[in-house]
């Protein structure tokens, strides 16, 4: 079974609180664009009333685009429905101290009507539901993301002056794995290390990436809803650490026309003793882990939204450039969108598709329900590509967030998974993005009409 102990016990943060080690205690969930939204609240008042009975919060969190515009189209929530409240009920599970902030815990919350049942289009219980469903079947899925960011010496303030143009990266050139680029950046990067750990995350290592100014932290796999609990704390906490030292970081897919930033989840199903399911008696792939990858190939163009859920997303999708093009799998082979990886007991795959963008809570909701759908019609695994999948003509993923959100709208596979609701909530989501980028005029049309056309 997954492990689900919390890093802080409600017992701690009784005698924490009682002793003035912590006075604010945060309850927060992740909304559609795997942002935390929440409230703070004086640590006393949390344990007399809060964990026990709940908060509140506007539905609109779950219906607004990302510059909390109130936008239409969305069934759960509108001026018509007078846009009132959901409750918010603590999940002790998630409990944790937050070094960066003094005195301070943190949890997370799963969102309910006020009849009691849960509501359907949030990100957490999307998650949820899948993994309920995996468990029907008698295995727990186990997951790691790998997130990318780049570090600019401008704070966020001086960064939104400037229009996010000309800015400052930490690294001025290429630091692929370089100990002498790391080491530039090193006192942030400890820092996140360190506070990441402090908050209960098992940190693994960080590293270099190819854009100028661009790294990676990664953390140790755990159980699929805890991963991605821990990724949504991490990307927030980044930012506000960030924040505190004065320079800004950017986890947007493709901030220029380098190397973007990636987040590869690597996903494994674990049997009701803990062993890998994936992992046949010769250390190869299980029959299960064959119709699962097989589902995964099936449904990857139709979950695209999930994996790739903003415009920016597509602009990595980019030949050569280590982000897929091609709906193929193979054995360590990067030019996949599917990279089968490891042996025996750490036998896995990984899904190449998102983004530093996207919301883990729904990307491994695709991942889940894929796989399922492989193995409930005993899907066959195609041949792995062995050589270069950006040539090999292999059927090509979404290039626009627009063919993305149709797919999703039209598909089948997504409607029995996730159910109509769901379905609908993203599509509209999909939508009011569309609707906004087509109307504005950006700064490549300026440029490119202003004099010359």
């Amino acid at each position: 079974m997954a492990d689900r102990t919390p890093p802080l016990s409600v017992e701690e943060l009784h005698a924490l609180v009682a002793g003035g080690e912590i006075d604010t205690v945060v309850l927060a969930f992740p909304d559609m664009q795997g942002r935390l939204q929440g409230k703070r609240f004086a640590a006393r008042f949390f344990l007399d009333e809060v964990l026990h009975h709940g908060t509140e919060g506007c539905d609109y969190l779950l219906a607004v685009d990302p510059e909390m515009n109130t936008v239409d189209g969305y069934a759960m929530s509108s001026w018509e429905r007078g846009y009132g409240d959901f409750a918010m009920r603590p999940d002790p599970a998630t409990l944790r101290r937050v070094p960066w902030h003094p005195g301070t815990a943190l949890l997370l919350a799963d969102l309910a009507w006020n009849d009691g049942s849960p509501v359907a289009v949030a990100p957490r219980q999307i998650l949820r539901r899948q993994l309920e469903r995996l468990a029907a079947l008698g295995y727990t899925a186990q997951a790691g993301t790998e997130l990318e960011f780049i570090v600019f010496k401008d704070s966020y303030e001086a960064a939104w002056d400037a229009g996010y143009r000309g800015l400052t990266p930490a690294n001025q050139y290429n630091v692929d794995y370089s100990i002498l680029g790391t080491g530039r950046v090193e006192p942030l990067l400890r820092r996140l290390r360190n506070d990441m750990a402090g908050a209960g995350l098992t940190v693994e290592s960080a590293k270099g990436e190819c854009n100028p100014g661009q790294h990676e932290i990664a953390f140790r796999y755990a159980e699929a809803l805890r991963t991605c609990d821990q990724h949504a704390l991490y990307k927030t906490g980044a930012k506000e650490i960030a924040a505190q030292e004065g320079v800004s970081i950017t986890f947007m897919a493709k901030y220029n026309e380098r190397e973007g930033n990636s987040c590869h989840i690597h996903l494994s199903l674990a049997d009701a003793d803990g062993r890998n399911a994936m992992a046949g008696p010769d250390g190869g792939m299980s029959d299960v882990m064959r119709h699962f990858l097989a589902g995964q190939l099936a449904a990857l163009r139709d979950f695209c939204l999930l994996y790739a859920p903003n415009i920016n997303s597509y602009k990595r999708f980019q030949p050569g450039s280590f982000a897929p093009t091609a709906v193929a799998w193979g054995h360590d082979n990067r030019t996949c969108a599917l990279r089968v990886v490891g042996h025996g007991r750490s036998l896995r795959f990984e899904n190449r598709l998102p983004g530093g963008d996207v919301n883990p809570h729904l990307a491994v909701a695709g991942l889940v329900a894929a796989g399922l759908y492989g193995v409930e019609h005993g899907l066959e695994l195609p041949e792995p590509c062995r050589g270069n999948a950006y040539t090999a003509g292999f059927e090509h993923v979404p290039t626009t967030l627009r063919e993305a959100a149709e797919l999703w709208e039209n598909s089948p596979i997504a409607k029995a998974a996730f159910g109509d609701e769901v379905v609908a909530h993203y599509r509209n989501m999909a939508r009011v993005e569309l609707d906004a980028f087509d109307a504005a005029v950006t700064d490549w049309e300026l440029r490119r009409s202003f004099e010359r056309l």
